[in-house]
């Protein structure tokens, strides 16, 4: 039995449409049974004969982990921690979910999965302490690192620019971070893949979708396909600007772009363009 914590996030939807597609044996939580709280998380498994764990949970709210550390690491880092505990208490495998984010983005070339990780940030710092509590306390584990994560639900890149293409007329949109997006569908299609290979060795693999670009160049396509799908009729100016420009609170990679070479070669996935991949989730997006 499969067992999907974050159903109702992004890519935990994702994952369960597979899931009911390929008629998976599988159960679902999210917000009912905290993560950071052993005594649910014991007292819902006690009587569940769970092979897979795949943890979709997390705080993803980048800026607000600045002035939220405590509650970041909680979710991300202790929760992690007890849902590993349970793995080995069920003898279950765990996939879960981690972020670009543990890099500081000094590398010019493609992040491995072998590269020092160096976050410069609160959420990174919370999402690579779960990452160690995990391996540190199961051998059975798949932990995926991706990136500029977009899907039909919850806050993304590519709905905040939906949203502004209707508000604004000239946008700013940096231009000097580089990194590959990911459509939430074509994750969750690595995910259950993993799964159906099962395979007897663990370890930490990069997802995204094929491709590297900077956020203005992802904003433009946003753009170009939302005239074509009709999503906005209105004219607007997407203006490149460098990080210096845009200042925020929370310090990002300049390069977040991952190395795929590894998932394909264990799992032999197809990895699908970045362009192909938002055209398909623009095309079922309607105009509200």
């Amino acid at each position: 039995m499969i067992w999907l914590i974050g159903n109702r996030g992004m890519l935990g939807s994702e994952v369960e449409f597979l899931l009911i597609r390929q008629k998976k044996n599988y159960i679902t939580t999210d917000m009912e049974v905290d993560i950071t709280d052993m005594g649910q998380l014991k007292g819902f498994t006690a009587d569940k004969p769970v092979s897979w764990i795949i943890n979709c949970a997390a705080y993803t709210a980048v800026d607000k982990a600045e002035d939220e550390p405590a509650l970041a690491f909680k979710i991300n880092a202790e929760g992690p921690l007890n849902v590993a505990q349970i793995a080995i208490k069920k003898n279950a495998k765990l996939i879960h979910i981690s972020t670009d984010y543990v890099f500081d983005g000094a590398k010019e070339g493609a992040y491995l999965e072998t590269d020092f990780p160096n976050p410069i940030n609160m959420y990174g710092k919370s999402k690579l302490k779960g990452e160690k509590n995990i391996t540190e306390t199961t051998k059975a584990y798949f932990i995926i690192r991706t990136a500029w994560l977009y899907g039909k639900n919850g806050n993304n890149f590519v709905r905040t620019m939906l949203r502004l293409f209707k508000e604004k007329s000239e946008i700013n949109v940096v231009a000097d971070q580089w990194g590959s997006p990911t459509y939430a569908y074509d994750l969750a299609e690595a995910i259950i893949r993993i799964i159906e290979v099962n395979p007897v060795t663990s370890g930490l693999y990069n997802f995204t979708n094929e491709g590297r670009i900077n956020w203005h160049q992802f904003a433009t396509e946003i753009y170009n396909l939302a005239r074509i799908e009709g999503l906005t009729g209105r004219s607007v100016r997407l203006l490149p600007v460098e990080t210096s420009q845009y200042p925020t609170k929370v310090k990002r990679p300049v390069n977040s772009f991952l190395s795929k070479e590894k998932i394909l070669r264990d799992f032999d996935i197809s990895l699908k363009p970045w362009k192909e991949s938002l055209a398909r989730f623009m095309s079922t997006l309607k105009l509200s």
